[in-house]
């Protein structure tokens, strides 16, 4: 049976700042970013499943990515924890509620390894996960790859 890979498109808004960099980026500022989901598999063969010919109910796709990425992040602002970012949250959580304190500079590079982690975790057995594609901009997005993570 052949290998098929199926990739899925999300868009989200957010906002970021990058701690301690040393260009314009380090002040708040947002992003509309594009995300690509590729996965891959062989088809489904078995002719009394719903899912007969399907590597992947791109619908199932949708709420894995919907549920571990977007639902944390849209119209988030996104900071790297610290204790002083901790306290900013503290300061502005009670007038803004999505304020996202990650373990991680929030750098499209490392928001994509985030993805991946979230993302593979929650596939069923039978599917990989093979690419993601973070655009940040209409001309600068960043790729992650299985290939050269294993």
């Amino acid at each position: 049976m052949a290998v098929i890979r199926l990739t899925k498109e999300f868009s989200f808004e957010a906002a970021h700042a990058l701690d301690g960099y040393d260009g314009p980026c380090r002040e708040i500022h947002g992003h509309s970013y594009r995300l690509f989901v590729t996965v891959k598999g062989t088809p489904c063969a078995d002719e009394s499943n719903p899912k007969f010919g399907m590597v992947m109910d791109f619908g199932e796709l949708k709420r894995i990515v919907n549920e571990q990425i977007l639902s944390r992040l849209d119209h988030a602002f996104v900071m790297r924890r610290t204790a002083e970012s901790t306290r900013v949250a503290e300061q502005i959580g009670c007038r803004f509620g999505r304020i996202v304190l990650v373990d991680y500079q929030p750098t499209c590079e490392n928001m994509l390894a985030d993805f991946a982690a979230r993302i593979e975790a929650n596939l069923p057995s039978h599917v990989k996960l093979h690419a993601l594609r973070l655009h940040e901009t209409a001309t600068s997005f960043a790729e992650w790859m299985a290939e050269d993570n294993r």
